[in-house]
């Protein structure tokens, strides 16, 4: 199987694992993610952005392979499009 089917297989919670692996620098359990687990974890999180994420986060890669960077009008705009779950006026 190669790298691009396994990551086009791979499911979003792997993902999400991999991807806080990379952030944190260590495994769930605790350890330390050597170089090597660091390079390859990283290039699979990439990968499975580009392959999946149809709408970029503020800084992901896209589906060509380019790093894909949301302006911040262009982030204001998506959040403030999205569905509001509560306001609180904390003035009262």
């Amino acid at each position: 199987m190669s790298f691009q089917q396994v990551i086009g297989q791979m499911p979003e919670e792997v993902y999400e694992r991999l991807k806080t692996a990379v952030e944190l620098g260590k495994w769930p359990d605790g350890q330390p993610l050597s170089e090597e687990q660091k390079a390859t974890s990283l290039q699979a999180v990439m990968a499975w952005q580009a392959m999946h994420l149809t709408n970029p986060e503020h800084m992901n890669i896209g589906a060509d392979g380019e790093i894909v960077m949301k302006s911040k009008s262009e982030l204001k705009r998506q959040y403030r499009d999205e569905e509001e779950i509560i306001r609180i006026d904390l003035n009262h």
